[in-house]
């Protein structure tokens, strides 16, 4: 079989997620890449016309071991006829548990063919400058390993005589998932003082939870704590001042700070 056209799918408030795929599809060495972006309401609300004889790269980054919520539902409005996939997570550097099993489930659901998998470490939500989790991945390190993984996968495919041909993808993880992300009515804060209203945290929240009329309002039932908005803002003003948060946080930076590499299935290495 021949690649001839690449479409990513994403769900990645932080962009880690969409450079991971990216560099996939560079790796994959098609013209044709097409990046259907479900991030944002706007994105999400988008019509996408059913899947046939593309290759899909579907992505999403990892909250508490499994997929977004907000993610799956995006997720589920898509639908494809056999269609060959390569199904990748994102996560901070802790684990990756469930989610691509969660991933691959979801993927055969929806009408896709998973070709290969694979888990990236990407800078956690909750990283900042002083408390490091993961800083600066995926590195360039990571994208040569990403763009490797597409590379073979290409070849994979070249070697395939039918797109309907049964993978048998083996994915770890448990079934009935376990973990996700903690229920907790938390948001991060504007410091009024540094903030200059510029609605850039409104403009990449992936749940509208940010309004800007006068001074930033955020919905707190809304967040999902991807951070998109602390890590984007211009001068600093968006941050935790919830003391789990950063508890947790804290955590992670001691527990977590060994660099773990990507893990690919389906591929051999």
């Amino acid at each position: 079989m021949e690649v001839k056209q690449v479409k990513i799918i994403s769900f990645s408030p932080t962009g880690t997620t969409q450079k991971v795929l990216e560099s996939i599809a560079k790796g994959i060495t098609v013209e044709d890449v097409e990046h259907i972006n479900l991030t944002l309401p706007e994105g999400a609300q988008q019509t996408i016309p059913p899947f046939s004889d593309e290759l899909v790269i579907i992505g999403a980054p990892v909250y508490g071991g499994r997929l977004p919520v907000d993610a799956i539902d995006r997720f589920k409005k898509i639908k494809a006829r056999k269609t060959l996939a390569i199904l990748i997570v994102v996560y901070g550097n802790r684990d990756f548990e469930d989610a691509l099993l969660e991933l691959k489930n979801l993927a055969i659901e929806l009408g896709f063919n998973p070709l290969a998998g694979g888990a990236f470490i990407g800078e956690h939500s909750f990283a900042t400058k002083d408390v490091p989790i993961a800083n600066g991945r995926p590195d360039s390190i990571d994208v040569q390993k990403a763009m490797d993984f597409g590379a073979k996968i290409k070849d994979k495919i070249t070697a395939l005589q039918s797109p309907d041909a049964q993978m048998d993808l083996e994915i770890p993880g448990r079934f009935p998932y376990e973990g996700g992300a903690r229920s907790m009515d938390v948001s991060p804060v504007t410091k009024e003082d540094l903030c200059t209203v510029c609605g850039t945290c409104a403009s990449v929240c992936p749940t509208a939870a940010i309004t800007i009329n006068g001074r930033v309002a955020t919905k707190i039932e809304r967040c999902i704590r991807c951070c998109a908005c602390v890590k984007n803002c211009p001068t600093g003003a968006r941050i935790w001042e919830d003391g789990m948060m950063k508890k947790i946080a804290n955590w992670l930076n001691e527990n977590c700070s060994a660099r773990k590499e990507p893990q690919i299935f389906g591929i051999d290495v």
